[in-house]
């Protein structure tokens, strides 16, 4: 049985019903709430928005709350309604779901937490009791973005692959099912599902490890598996599943097996319904491996990859796509946010999708038939010059070279990532989390798929990307910032400059507003139409998530779950102050004390670690295969949620061969490395962060 936290049983029932008695929130009240939660209800709450009854607030996952109560003139007044801790220490993703008072989050291991929205209240705690073993598995953290709630059932996918449906008022478990086809492949769940005429829709991620990418319907009420429909060709020797996996088989260089590395396409994040037209819209992946030379190197646009794909609902037939990054070779996943919205295009009205990928183009795409209208660049972009008048890339040859290293820009962390955008209407604008984190890629002519070879990035853990990393220094510097675009125009209208890369994700409401958290731990509120900053709040830790606002007994609310991590915020930070995740919730005149602010140890660099130079330099190429992208590159900054290994007590070093062979931090998520290591490579890695702690330690 899960560890759930069950106000469930009669004793506790009636202490529940004493607690919220003055809020109503009775489990009775509950159950009426979430039993009503279904297609038709979301559809009638578009109207008002005084519930978060689906991820993106809506269908289309626009982010567009109606609420104007709090609004440019008085958000000033916003104060501290209550804070609760998630008790998490890894990232903090999740979009919370709010429906008449009650509140639905998850933290990281993809447990879910049922709040009172009123006070931050427990109701009840749902753990899928994740392997720790299985976050080795996983290229970017322990991360879940969120449930989706449908006639009185919560459906949280977990990081472990398995899907669980959940009584909303009671938190027992309904039932569970396993959604990776293939255990022996590195596959798991990170995104928030969704329910589609009553199917539960998942997808997976893992595509760095090397899977074949696919999303699958599950009937609501049993479970059972309605539907599945794959990104990308497998094995051509084999009868294709449909006409679509046919035609993209003739985009692939068959002479290479693409399938053994599955291929990649994972369909791990953005969707978004149209319930006039009755079509699904769903963001696929990168390739497996990255290198486009390496996977298909006679060429090919590597049908489904990068691209957005339109389906059918109820049977997962495939409709149209647009491909936004044909071949994709830089990591340049489609799966970021998609936004429907009906606009006025040189005269015409058009029923379209937003889109503002990794690649650093914004798109505007016809989603009745899935034709291009625009692309633009909406941040510095070199791999291409811009799309030609078919929708096809003008590439920068030089982004595929064999031979040189190329600083692709965006990298592989995106021009912007999975932090959700939003779309006001009012103003017509975007507000985009846009990055920048520099890398510089080099062709690897010695990939060999799940081999591990030092010196490339986490290959001894099953990474499959096919390039060196950084072979000569970027030249790029990083950045983080606000963007208001507008998509008709295709321009930039205003940014608010950020202190780092990797900021939250956004909301906007109907009372001219833009909330957004930060990686420097502060939740800011901007004007839509100018991006002058009117409030600002801290709250303790680097900001990834996406807000949430919501109106109860006609009070306006604004939600914002918190908890550094994502793949950046591993190894990286912006912050003095530290975890743990909690959810912080404000309204006008709020008058709650802010929890405590957490500072963070000073950091010392390590120092009286014996070793011999000798083993420095097999160290560092040992370290990157094994370490870098969890720990960061030792004493030169000072970690993410995950410690920067140069600032370790020296007794923790000289012991590592027996810690990593024992598996000592399995339950923190770190893999054992027994079989994967020998003592005398540890000590090499050993040398390596002592080394290079002595190196950049500053002299006297």
């Amino acid at each position: 049985m899960p560890r759930s936290h069950l106000l469930a049983t009669a004793a506790a029932l009636s202490v529940l019903t004493s607690v919220a008695a003055a809020q109503s929130l009775t489990p009775e009240a509950i159950s009426a709430a979430v039993t009503g939660v279904n297609a038709e209800a979301i559809i009638q709450n578009r109207e008002t928005t005084r519930n978060w009854l689906t991820h993106g607030l809506d269908f289309q996952e626009t982010r567009h709350s109606k609420l104007d109560a709090i609004d440019a003139t008085n958000v000033g007044e916003l104060g501290l309604a209550w804070a609760t801790s998630l008790e998490s220490r890894r990232g903090v993703e999740a979009t919370p779901i709010v429906v008449d008072g009650v509140m639905y989050v998850t933290a990281s291991w993809s447990v879910v937490h049922a709040l009172d929205a009123r006070t931050g209240e427990e109701i009840w705690r749902y753990d899928p009791e994740v392997p720790r073993e299985h976050a080795s598995k996983g290229c970017c953290d322990v991360v879940n973005r969120g449930v989706a709630l449908h006639e009185g059932v919560v459906y949280v996918g977990a990081f472990d692959g398995n899907l669980h449906a959940i009584d909303a008022v009671t938190g027992e478990r309904k039932w569970m099912v396993d959604t990776i086809e293939n255990r022996d492949m590195a596959y798991t769940i990170t995104g928030a599902p969704r329910v589609y005429k009553g199917n539960v829709i998942i997808g997976n991620g893992g595509a760095e490890y090397g899977v074949r990418g696919y999303i699958t319907a599950y009937d609501a009420e049993t479970g059972d598996e309605k539907w599945r429909w794959y990104s990308v060709p497998g094995d051509p020797s084999k009868p294709f599943e449909n006409e679509s996996m046919e035609k993209a088989a003739e985009t692939w260089d068959a002479s290479v097996p693409y399938w053994e590395a599955g291929g990649g396409g994972t369909m791990w994040d953005s969707m978004a319904y149209d319930p006039e037209l009755d079509l699904m819209y769903v963001g696929t992946g990168n390739g497996s491996p990255w290198n486009a030379n390496l996977r298909s190197p006679a060429g090919g646009d590597n049908l489904y990859l990068a691209s957005v794909v339109a389906l059918n609902p109820d049977t997962g037939e495939y409709v149209c796509h647009y491909q936004e990054t044909p071949g994709d070779s830089w990591d340049y996943t489609s799966t970021q946010h998609i936004i429907l919205a009906d606009l006025e295009i040189d005269g015409e009205e058009r029923k379209v999708f937003l889109h503002a990928p990794k690649n650093g183009f914004f798109y505007v795409v016809d989603r009745t038939d899935c034709s291009f209208i625009s692309a633009e660049k909406f941040v510095e972009v070199t791999w291409a010059e811009g799309y030609d008048a078919d929708g096809r890339p003008i590439e920068n040859p030089a982004a595929r070279s064999r031979e040189d290293s190329w600083e692709q820009v965006p990298s592989a962390y995106g021009a912007h990532n999975w932090h959700p955008m939003s779309f006001n209407p009012q103003t017509g604008l975007v507000y985009i989390p846009a990055q920048g984190v520099p890398l510089v890629q080099q062709h690897d002519p010695e990939w060999s798929f799940n081999e591990h070879l030092p010196g490339r990035a986490h290959s001894n853990l099953g990474w499959n990307l096919g390039y060196l990393f950084n072979t000569t220094q970027p030249t790029a510097t990083p950045f983080g910032h606000l963007l208001a675009w507008d998509p008709v125009a295709v321009k930039e209208v205003w940014r608010a400059v950020l202190v780092s890369p990797w900021n939250g994700g956004t909301l906007t409401t109907a009372g001219n507003l833009v909330f957004q958290g930060t990686a420097d731990g502060r939740f800011i509120a901007y004007n839509a139409a100018t991006g002058e900053m009117l409030w600002q709040t801290p709250v303790g830790s680097g900001v990834v998530a996406a807000p949430v606002t919501y109106m109860i007994d006609e009070e306006q609310y604004v939600s914002v779950a918190v908890g550094w991590g994502g793949v950046y915020g591993l190894s990286q930070r912006a912050t003095d102050t530290i975890g743990p995740g909690k959810v912080y919730t404000f309204k006008a005149g709020g008058t709650a004390s802010m929890p405590e602010m957490v500072e963070n140890d000073p950091a010392e660099l390590v120092e009286g670690v014996a070793y011999s130079p000798d083993d420095i330099a097999p160290g560092g190429a040992l370290y990157v295969s094994n370490c870098l992208f969890c720990h960061g590159v030792p004493g030169v900054n000072n970690g993410g949620n995950i410690p920067n290994l140069g600032f370790s007590d020296a007794a923790m070093l000289e012991g590592a061969p027996e810690l990593l062979l024992s598996g000592a931090f399995v339950e923190s998520g770190m893999p054992t490395f027994e079989g994967k290591l020998t003592e005398a490579e540890i000590k090499q890695i050993v040398a390596f962060i002592q080394g290079t702690a002595d190196a950049v330690r500053p002299k006297p």
